[in-house]
């Protein structure tokens, strides 16, 4: 028992809701008043559920991560990962696990809930798993790497999200639904059927009113799933994502109020039928609801906060509206979309099948009011829908218009027509008078407001709606939204880009003298320079090592090679779609052995070879070029490379050649300079062992030619491709990408990646085909020129350097001196040496 004066606070659950109650009691200083223990039972500390399904696309748990390792230490909280609560003694107020025995003055259950398995015989199985966890997740991928086929039992959000999962497992993917359509609580029959047809498109097949009789071994695959009318399916994995019930069995075995379908009753203070023990997130049941979105769990952690420290704060429930993108398909939910909550409320529909959007807008009997929306295919009129929903706004005149296709529409709710109670950010229930309230407390840019409000950093999905309110009310203050690149230019990084090539501008010196903010110094920056060094690179494709240039240059371009944690160099040679001979793969053993380099193979199918001194970096490039090799560009914003299969050429399921197709493409593109680094990938068939739809530029290979994927991502914020062009041959795959990637040089911002550029493109995807592939502006054939010059004016930067006496003198670690860098001492481990 505690012999302090602060009273004994215990969290039992780390989701995201039990990580919010600990901020806030952090953020409002209430730890002053107690010591608080959280007990977690998973292995990992708090992470982001709702991003769940990024940990296939490349995050970690570190990177999904709500807090650093020692926030919790820092702080003064007590945080006992792995250790899982087994009993409540109510009246001794302590609690027991496998480790020992804690005593508490008050208690926050935020347990969560578990995955729904139905009681299917057969549902435990080996091959049989849920999604819910990063626990689960690990077991999926393992389980998938012997599989070929998956089947997920439930078409809900969750299941979608376990669908895609497989999906981007390389699996052959079903789905099983006991409803009549997918997503049933939140789309009717015709969303329903539009859902059905887009996912179907995508390769997904979809089961729908299918009722799991029994699962047994199968015949050609681990499983045979027998349904209620005999009919079967065979499959290697299930995952099992049927819904989420409440986990109460804490509260159930220590006698609090458990509603009649499962959850811990609490009142308005989110206390339990016990005051010294309060309930929040999914494990709750208020007024007969369980929530299971992160925003009510939010505001129930701030209720608790209030309950804890004296406060009167009440949880009077929470907007259930939801905006998702669920296998690259739209759906959005907004209040009683399917329209029976209200009597005599009208709809409004409006359907395309041919681009495959559906629109429902649910009305008061008047017409004043929105009561409720449905969207499938386009949540692009989301937000307005949502803040007349959320506000009460009176609709227009014509309701409809807010429907209609963008020619017909009513214009957008702007961010002046929102009253200042009108919630922006829902997961951290930031007002638009909470945003103004910043601004006018020194907040002068986005950062800064997201920063103090915490706006759009939970789910994300309010981020443009955010930008605009910020930039409305930035400027209605009197403040100019400046979006010039930096203090030496008055212009963004496309209008350099413009000035560049009308004027034929080859120099920066001449750029900032002829277009330099007035009154400015005219040797720029560490922002203008290289933005402009790039530029130039793009559009003349000069070597970056002309005396001109270098001034322009950071640290890895000036020296042609990605510096490390301790002051030596990488070397990396191109190795084009990943093929080379036994010939080369020799000569960078004897090199790597010579300068004593470590050696490893990257996901890019290169080699790379690290701790190499800058003194001898002409000599390791010079054996490398005489070997027949070339710079990777590793260092630079440009193409690093294009990873292949082996194709048609050695697997019995390839297509195509994609190894020759990769190849090409390397080599056509492998000097172009861009406003950031760009990635291939071509894959022979669909089983995309490239991983093609995680690419700048992703290619998979059809019987009648090529698919063509466009603005994809990995690293720490992973983004998928989207199909931008089907069945094209070689000529049209070489045309479109030429187009592609420089409409895109030409109309990025500096250090933007394809996908944040296309994220950001007004009119999106349907706008970049307009331009790309029907030429709507006209610049097609300027575009390709533009490549071609590029295409044309191509020289290893290593071969141009090594071959010119003024440029090596850079080739040294001190100007006066041709001695080594002492500081560089390196250690032996695993074999290879590694910075000590």
């Amino acid at each position: 028992m505690s012999t302090t004066s602060k009273r004994n606070v215990i969290i039992i659950g780390n989701g995201m809701v039990g990580h919010h109650l600990v901020e806030q009691l952090v953020e409002n200083g209430a730890l002053s008043q107690m010591s608080v223990t959280v007990f977690g039972e998973e292995r990992h500390r708090a992470y982001d559920r709702v991003h769940l399904s990024e940990y296939f696309k490349g995050r970690d748990a570190e990177a999904l991560a709500l807090c650093d390792g020692d926030y919790y230490a820092s702080h003064g909280v007590t945080f006992n990962s792995s250790e899982a609560v087994v009993s409540i003694d109510r009246a001794a107020k302590t609690l027991a696990t496998e480790r020992g025995h804690y005593a508490y003055d008050q208690l926050v259950m935020a347990t969560g809930s578990y995955p729904f398995v139905p009681p299917i015989p057969g549902n435990d199985r080996e091959g049989c798993l849920v999604y819910r966890t990063l626990d689960d997740l690990d077991a999926i991928r393992e389980a998938a790497q012997s599989a070929a086929t998956g089947v997920v039992v439930g078409g809900g959000l969750l299941g979608l999200e376990a669908a895609n999962a497989l999906r981007g497992l390389s699996l052959e993917t079903a789905v099983i639904e006991f409803a009549p359509r997918l997503m049933p609580m939140q789309v009717d029959s015709e969303g329903g059927e539009l859902l059905r047809e887009k996912i179907e498109a995508l390769g997904v097949q979809v089961l729908t009113e299918r009722a799991t009789q029994r699962i047994e071994d199968g015949a050609t695959s681990r499983h045979r799933m027998v349904f209620q009318d005999d009919k079967i399916l065979e499959t290697d994995l299930i995952v099992f994502s049927a819904g989420i019930r409440p986990r109460d069995q804490l509260a159930r075995e220590c006698g609090l109020e458990i509603g009649e379908r499962g959850g811990v009753v609490i009142n308005d203070q989110c206390q339990t039928s016990d005051p010294a023990i309060l309930a929040i997130g999914e494990v709750a049941l208020w007024n007969q609801s369980i929530f299971g979105l992160v925003a009510p769990g939010y505001q129930m952690a701030k209720t608790a906060l209030s309950t804890l420290t004296g406060g009167d704060a009440s949880f009077t429930g929470a907007d259930m509206s939801t905006k998702l993108k669920l296998l690259g398909v739209d759906v959005g939910s907004i209040g009683d979309a399917h329209g029976n909550q209200n009597p005599g409320a009208r709809m409004f529909r409006y359907l395309d099948p041919l681009t495959q959007i559906y629109r429902k807008m649910v009305v008061s009997s008047d017409g004043k009011k929105l009561l409720g929306a449905m969207l499938v295919g386009d949540n692009s009129v989301y937000d307005t829908l949502l803040q007349y929903y959320s506000n009460g706004i009176e609709l227009p005149k014509e309701p409809a218009s807010l429907i209609l296709p963008q020619s017909d529409a009513a214009p957008a709710l702007g961010p002046d027509a929102l009253p200042k109670t009108a919630m922006i950010c829902s997961c951290h229930n930031v007002t638009k008078a909470s945003i103004c309230t910043a601004i006018d407390a020194g907040a002068s840019d986005l950062a800064s407001v997201k920063g103090d409000t915490r706006a759009s950093t939970g789910c994300g999905g309010c981020a443009s709606l955010l930008k605009s309110v910020v930039d409305h009310e930035l400027a209605a203050r009197g403040v100019e939204v400046d979006k010039s690149i930096c203090e030496h230019f008055q212009h963004t990084r496309q209008e350099l880009y413009d000035i560049v090539r009308v004027e034929g501008i080859k120099t920066f010196s001449e750029l900032i003298e002829k277009h330099g903010a007035p009154s400015t110094h005219h040797l720029g920056c560490d922002i203008c320079k290289p933005a402009v060094g790039s530029i130039l690179a793009s559009c003349f494709n000069e070597p970056i090592t002309d005396a001109a240039h270098i001034p322009l240059q950071d640290t890895n371009d000036t020296f042609m090679a990605n510096m490390q944690k301790n002051g030596t160099y990488s070397v990396v040679p191109r190795i084009a779609g990943g093929e080379i001979t036994p010939g080369k793969l020799v000569v960078l053993g004897q090199v790597a052995q010579k300068y004593g380099l470590y050696s490893k193979i990257t996901g890019g199918q290169r080699i790379d070879l690290f701790g190499a001194r800058l003194e001898d970096l002409p000599e390791i490039w010079g054996e490398l070029i005489e070997a027949g090799f070339e710079t990777g560009h590793a260092y630079g914003k440009s193409l690093r490379t294009v990873k292949s299969c082996v194709g048609s050429t050695w697997c019995r399921y390839g297509v195509q050649d994609s190894v020759g197709m990769a190849i090409k493409l390397e080599n056509r593109y492998k000097g172009l300079r861009a406003p950031h680094k760009i990635k291939f990938g071509v894959s022979g068939c669909t089983r995309e062992c490239a991983e093609a739809q995680s690419k700048d530029i992703g290619i998979i290979a059809t019987e009648n030619g090529w698919n063509l994927y466009v603005c994809g991502n990995g690293g720490m914020r992973p983004r998928h491709a989207e199909l931008f062009a089907t069945d094209l041959d070689d000529e049209a795959l070489y045309r479109t990408i030429d187009r592609f990637l420089m409409f895109y040089v030409r109309t990025a911002d500096r250090l933007q990646r394809t996908s944040v550029w296309r994220e950001n493109l007004e009119g999106g995807l349907e706008y970049l085909k307009e331009v790309i592939l029907d030429d709507r502006l006209g610049m097609g054939e300027e575009l390709e020129r533009q490549m071609q010059t590029v295409v044309d004016n191509y020289q290893c930067e290593w071969a141009g350097a090594i071959s010119d006496p003024d440029k090596l003198k850079r080739f040294r670690s001190y100007v006066n001196d041709s001695r080594p860098d002492p500081s560089i001492i390196m250690t032996s481990e695993r074999g290879q040496l590694r910075p000590a």
